[in-house]
């Protein structure tokens, strides 16, 4: 009788993934699917720590952290493959970034998400801080606009 049981999901804080692997992650959410090689490259690099779930050789989920290991953490592209959805994954690499000796005393995790609810689960608050983004296309679309309004007026 043939097996039926998974190989196990296994974590790791000290394997980066190619970065050709995490952009198949990528690609899967809507958020992320316009990324480009090189930049998931330079973007594992600079990271200061990467949480990932493996199924043997295979990454199929990510968290990374950018941080002064201090006052501040920045929680950044937790994202599961999609047939791996609703094990608990997600949840796993949010506990293990959260419990990471390296990050025992940042005093404040922060994070923007789509998913307020998986993250209030794990007690993150949205009446602790207020977040503000700068997002640089929009802005220099405005930036264009204002332009092409000033010459209009000369």
């Amino acid at each position: 009788m043939p097996s039926t049981l998974k190989p196990a999901v296994s974590y790791s804080h000290h394997e980066l993934p190619e970065a050709s692997q995490l952009l198949g992650l990528f690609r899967q959410a809507p958020w992320a699917k316009d990324r480009s090689l090189d930049d998931a490259k330079e973007m594992l690099q600079r990271t200061d720590l990467t949480i990932c779930a493996w199924e043997g050789k295979r990454l199929i989920g990510l968290g990374r952290v950018p941080t002064d290991f201090i006052y501040r953490a920045t929680i950044w592209d937790v994202i599961v493959d999609r047939a791996y959805q609703g094990q608990g994954i997600g949840t796993e690499i949010v506990k293990r970034i959260l419990d990471h000796p390296q990050l025992q005393r940042v005093e404040l995790f922060w994070l923007c998400t789509r998913r307020p609810g998986f993250y209030e689960r794990l007690g993150f608050s949205s009446k602790e801080q207020t977040g503000m983004v700068w997002n640089r296309s929009k802005n220099s679309r405005l930036e264009e606009e204002k332009d092409e309004h000033a010459m209009r007026e000369d």
